[in-house]
């Protein structure tokens, strides 16, 4: 996705394929901790709008939380999954800038990086 605003997609790396159906909460993070949005990933693991639209994105510092213990429920056999949610901060320098935050997920690791 191009021009300013937020967007995120999620990795299955234990499949090598997009990880559809995670449930993602976009907070914002000040003196207080606000849900600005729902939202659960389709079959390309992104959602199908931007977190935050191109214009509306603010300085601040966010957290995206993604539901990842029912998606890998299926490799855990009856152990509960090691991952339960992963909650990624970050903050927001540049409100006129792209921010896309992809999530690389295994039932026991994950990963992350600004991308583009």
């Amino acid at each position: 996705m191009s021009g300013a605003g937020l967007s995120t997609h999620v990795l299955d790396t234990a499949r090598g394929r997009p990880a559809a159906g995670i449930g993602v909460q976009l907070f914002r993070v000040g003196q207080d901790r606000e849900l600005l949005r729902e939202a659960v990933t389709n079959a390309d693991g992104r959602t199908d709008e931007p977190l935050i639209a191109r214009g509306a994105l603010k300085v601040g510092t966010y957290e995206l939380v993604f539901a990842v213990a029912p998606y890998f429920a299926d490799l855990t056999g009856d152990a509960p999954p090691f991952l339960d949610v992963v909650t990624l901060r970050f903050t927001v320098a540049d409100a006129g800038a792209h921010y896309h935050v992809p999530l690389l997920v295994s039932p026991w690791a994950y990963s992350t990086y600004r991308g583009s």
